[in-house]
């Protein structure tokens, strides 16, 4: 499987998860959301390539501190955005909090 066919099949769980509710958006909400822990704890955290460097570091230490997996993707925010389904603006950053879709988004990773 090519790092294309990965990445589109992460981005296509990612959107399934987002159907489901199972998903935290935005840097600020994933920080707050891996402090409180408990049934909407981030299993997974799925990063734009076009974050800024801040957001890149404030994402990398609070996934590290708490260990949940970082994937890095390709895809820029715009993309990011159109797959959680918000049309305008971008997002940074996109956590999934449904055990099943995390994981396999994961295993895509670690083959």
């Amino acid at each position: 499987m090519t790092s294309s066919d990965r990445e589109e099949k992460a981005l296509r769980f990612l959107g399934l998860a987002a159907r489901a509710g199972r998903v935290v958006v935005g840097v600020p909400l994933i920080c707050t959301a891996l402090q409180k822990g408990g049934g909407g704890k981030p299993l997974a955290v799925l990063a734009a390539s076009d974050g800024s460097e801040n957001t890149k570091k404030r994402i990398s230490d609070r996934t590290a501190y708490y260990g949940v997996p970082l994937i890095r993707l390709a895809a820029d925010c715009a993309t990011l955005a159109l797959r959680v389904g918000k049309r305008d603006g971008a997002v940074a950053a996109v956590a999934v909090t449904e055990p099943g879709l995390a994981r396999a988004i994961t295993e895509l990773y670690d083959q």
